[in-house]
């Protein structure tokens, strides 16, 4: 039997315990038991949904066609084209999709080449010798390659961490495009709704006017005297006062449309310039339960990643202790030019590469660092959690009550519009004072102008709701 030389033997030694052993040193990402997402608190139906006029059921992805309107969908559409924001967003994730392609390839094979000709007189004492060696063109070719084993999971964490973190960027993305799509519901919103405002303050207008006349037809008839017609002409030029706050409300809003969409004010689609009614939902808002929203919130999901990225990083610090071993391999020729390729000027080699750096300089004050930038992570992550049932339940109960005053004020509304038709005839009968008809008419006129600003809110609260839901994000076929 013939025996393997003992040299043989203790050179393949470091191959053999790396291909057997490798393993992943630092802890394997779970989400911690601990976390708050876990807590009841976040389970369950969100507090404040039976107050308010919502319904259960998921988000949907295209929740802005719950309005049913052509021309907000044609606006989302245009913004989630050409909005600065999201391109931006989209360049964010392709620099961490390359970054994750970087972390693939380390390791593994890698390899060079080098040429060099150069005519040189080299010193003859470094080669132990006395006399002057003559004057030569040399030549030096070399090819190198190495395998690294990644024994001790060093890449393989890396790699992980680099897929969470693009995990986080995409979730950013998200987060980033149902911030955009809520921005154009919202100023869209207020468009219609400074548009409808100034309607009824022109209409308000209208009548405080016919009021007018008619005083002056009655002062002329000798029923009637000049500080009525004064008082009315005060109310008239007051309500004409509102309109130049209602038109520079609409222009405003467009303005934002018009950069969410990255166009000019005048090349915004002809529906949304149009547009004098608010957009109405045509289904309650659907809400789901706790554990969905904090599912579906893009925030949330980035805080989590974040957290996964920040614990494979303890991998990354704790690996860089341990040695790393490479097998590496080497041929080339170097000599005198016209010698090469001959078996006086070849060389080759071939064999492992130990190489271990102490854990000196601070190494295990890194593992410390990034075990402490995992336990900030954890905290970030519950504090987004919390944060996002804040938004949600204060959305709602915003929601509520706006939406409860808004039909208090629509009953009001109702009886001072037939109080006022009722005064008003009976000023015109000369059965009563031009005093009372006054009133009622301010009073009609200063509901009307509630109720309209009182349903601008509730619109508002409804995209507000929309946006702290969470919902999309997703990409459906029809986007």
């Amino acid at each position: 039997m013939t025996r393997r030389p003992l040299w043989r033997t203790l050179a393949l030694a470091p191959l053999a315990l790396a291909l057997g052993a490798c393993m992943n040193v630092g802890p394997d990402y779970r989400l911690p038991k601990d976390a708050l997402v876990n807590a009841p608190l976040a389970q369950g139906p969100i507090d404040g949904v039976q107050h308010a006029p919502v319904a259960s059921g998921e988000v949907p992805a295209d929740w802005w066609r719950l309005y049913d309107d052509p021309a907000l969908d044609e606006l989302v559409q245009a913004a989630l084209q050409s909005n600065t924001s999201l391109r931006v967003a989209a360049a964010n994730l392709a620099r961490s999709r390359a970054a994750v392609q970087v972390a693939n390839e380390q390791g593994g094979f890698s390899g060079g080449a080098s040429t060099a000709f150069v005519r040189a007189q080299e010193s003859a004492e470094q080669y132990l010798l006395t006399s002057k060696l003559p004057v030569a063109y040399e030549g030096d070719l070399a090819l190198n390659v190495s395998y690294e084993i990644d024994l001790f999971g060093k890449l393989r964490r890396g790699v992980e961490s680099a897929r969470a973190d693009d995990e986080a960027v995409q979730a950013a993305a998200d987060l980033a495009r149902i911030t955009v799509v809520a921005d154009v519901v919202q100023a869209y919103v207020e468009s219609c709704s400074a548009a409808e405002e100034l309607a009824i303050a022109q209409e308000s207008l209208k009548l405080a006017r016919e009021r007018v006349a008619l005083t002056k037809r009655l002062r002329d008839a000798g029923r009637g005297n000049q500080p009525d017609v004064t008082r009315g002409l005060t109310q008239a030029q007051t309500l004409a006062a509102d309109i130049p706050r209602f038109e520079a409300r609409r222009r405003i809003a467009q303005y934002q449309l018009a950069m969410l969409l990255a166009r000019a004010p005048a090349d915004l689609p002809p529906g949304a310039l149009a547009c004098t009614h608010l957009p109405q939902l045509k289904q309650p808002i659907p809400v789901g339960d706790g554990a969905a929203l904090l599912q579906r919130r893009p925030d949330v999901r980035e805080a989590e990643r974040k957290l996964a990225a920040s614990t494979a990083r303890i991998g990354v610090a704790t690996a860089a202790l341990y040695p790393s071993i490479s097998i590496g391999a080497g041929a080339g020729t170097l000599g005198i030019a016209g010698d090469l390729f001959t078996p006086a000027t070849n060389r080759w080699s071939i064999g492992p590469l130990i190489s271990w750096s102490f854990p000196i300089n601070g190494q295990r004050a890194r593992v410390r660092e990034a075990e402490a930038e995992t336990s900030g992570a954890l905290a970030h992550f519950d504090g987004v959690v919390l944060n996002a049932l804040r938004e949600t339940q204060s959305s709602l109960a915003t929601y509520a009550a706006d939406d409860q005053r808004a039909d208090a004020l629509r009953t009001a509304y109702a009886s001072a519009q037939e109080s006022a038709d009722e005064t008003h005839r009976l000023y015109a009968a000369g059965r009563d004072s031009f005093l009372s008809d006054l009133d009622a008419t301010r009073t009609l006129t200063s509901v009307h102008a509630q109720v309209a600003a009182a349903e601008s809110q509730v619109a508002r609260d409804q995209v507000k709701l929309f946006l702290s839901l969470g919902g999309g994000w997703e990409k459906t076929q029809a986007q």
